[in-house]
């Protein structure tokens, strides 16, 4: 199946960690790792943090946004240009923060967190 063709609502869910690999949020968005590096150069608000051997590690936000143009240019048919001034805020219209997990499943996430910490605090 095409990147393209799987609708942002049915992405997988978004785990509770601090920081990605580009190969990471290539699986979670269904974006190739190419157009991540792509979107970087054409979406100023878009900058992964760069470690040793200039590697990209994105942070929640960050997949949230690429999950946010990826409903633009992919399912909304927006243009690069055009998904770049409605991300801006220069349409009428404000752009809705995504809400794609509900209240129970983030509070899920942090409880498995909790428990994985206890876990690791026990050994």
């Amino acid at each position: 199946m095409q990147e393209a063709q799987i609708p942002n609502s049915e992405l997988p869910p978004i785990p509770s960690k601090r920081y990605f690999t580009i190969g990471e949020v290539s699986d979670l968005c269904c974006v190739k790792a190419y157009i991540l590096r792509y979107w970087e150069q054409e979406f100023p608000s878009l900058k992964p943090m760069k470690r040793r051997g200039n590697r990209r590690y994105y942070q929640r936000e960050d997949v949230l946004m690429i999950r946010q143009i990826r409903g633009l240019l992919y399912e909304e048919g927006y243009t690069i240009s055009g998904a770049r001034q409605k991300l801006l805020g220069s349409s009428d219209e404000p752009l809705a923060p995504p809400t794609e997990e509900s209240p129970t499943d983030v509070l899920e996430q942090v409880i498995l967190s909790l428990e994985n910490v206890l876990v690791t605090l026990k050994s």
